[in-house]
């Protein structure tokens, strides 16, 4: 069986910082987002790997992720251009994957759990498709499946008002090859868009048998802020302790930390963890980095409350606030204007800002 990653989306919900930097590559507890769908699919033994680009950050996720060798993957990558909506990626797929069944991937989604379970309850002898979906608590604003007794899916709705279950899709699928027919048979959606629920809906209409399979692990979309930094805090959740780095004497350390090469917390600073600090990265002695907080690589830190935020990387912050639920982009200084406001700030910052709070 082979994967698709989808990562051909703008990341306009998270400007300023995808700007700069597609938002498959921003981090969360300091490994981009992208690494985290690699990862589930290798565990679930899929190491035969396609990544659908579109028009944005194609370069840089290339760059980054390479052949795939430093992740346990071979990487293929098809260029889907300009995105014309999620069916359209993954047709694009059709030479990759060949006659095989195959799992599709949304590139910005998180996924606590993993989906070796999910993978391993396809049979493609029984179903031409499986859904990952996910109770929730308010479906009207969800695409919504209903199922029989059995657990089969018998219609797809989107955001309905009044819903058949509390199932949502979770953007994690798994096909066979006949869903490429149904996409060549869809017409743009009103949002000028190729669906895949239609071309879901479309096996189902054929005859074909799709199964649901619910994800009982955390599911979390990316795609702005503050879901950024809601999934930092269930990433961070599960952090081990790793100290890499030099932790100078006498530096009050509590919870869970982890710790980069070449990174130092000076005598005087405080860390409360969970917190994950890159590699090469400076925390001064009056600095306090509270719960659920990543920083990035080769940042000073100093002179700052900062908590349940990321620092993406190479940003200098020393500011004589209080930061919370901020997301800061890469090459950021935030320093001091000399007005000290006891309040915490809230802040979403491009690359290469600098700020006098």
């Amino acid at each position: 069986m082979k994967g698709v990653i989808l990562a051909g989306g703008t990341g306009s919900r998270l400007q300023p910082i995808t700007h700069t930097r597609p938002k498959q590559l921003v981090p969360i507890g300091n490994k981009p987002v992208i690494v985290y769908a690699i990862e589930n699919l290798r565990e679930a033994g899929i190491d035969d790997i396609g990544v659908i680009l579109g028009t944005v950050g194609r370069r840089a996720i290339q760059d980054y992720l390479g052949d795939g060798s430093e992740f346990g993957v071979e990487i293929t990558y098809i260029i889907q251009g300009e995105p014309l909506g999620l069916a359209h990626a993954v047709g694009c797929a059709r030479d990759f994957v060949g006659n095989e069944p195959f799992v599709v991937y949304l590139g910005d989604d998180m996924i606590g759990g993993g989906i070796t379970d999910l993978v391993a309850d396809f049979d493609p002898t029984v179903h031409a498709a499986t859904i990952g979906v996910q109770e929730v608590d308010e479906p009207s604003r969800y695409g919504i499946v209903d199922t029989d007794s059995d657990g089969n899916v018998t219609r797809l709705l989107e955001k309905p008002d009044s819903p058949p279950s509390n199932l949502a899709l979770i953007g994690i699928y798994v096909f066979t090859p006949d869903i490429f027919e149904q996409i060549e048979l869809l017409e743009p959606s009103w949002r000028g868009e190729l669906e895949i629920t239609e071309a879901i809906q479309g096996l189902l209409d054929d005859g074909y048998s799709v199964q649901s399979h619910v994800v009982h692990g955390w599911w979390k979309d990316t795609g702005k802020p503050e879901d950024m930094l809601q999934t930092n805090r269930l990433v961070l959740d599960n952090l081990t302790t790793e100290i890499h780095g030099e932790i100078e004497n006498d530096t009050p350390i509590q919870g869970r930390i982890k710790l980069g090469e070449g990174s130092t917390i000076e005598s005087g600073a405080v860390v409360r963890g969970p917190v994950s600090i890159g590699q090469g990265t400076t925390v001064g002695s009056d600095a306090y980095i509270g719960p659920y907080t990543s920083i990035g690589e080769n940042c000073v830190i100093d002179t700052v409350h900062i908590e349940s935020s990321i620092v993406i990387g190479e940003s200098e912050i020393d500011c004589d606030r209080k930061l919370v639920d901020s997301l800061i982009g890469r090459q950021t200084t935030i320093v001091s204007s000399g007005d000290i406001d006891p309040g915490g700030e809230r802040l979403v910052v491009g690359e290469n800002s600098t700020l006098k709070l």
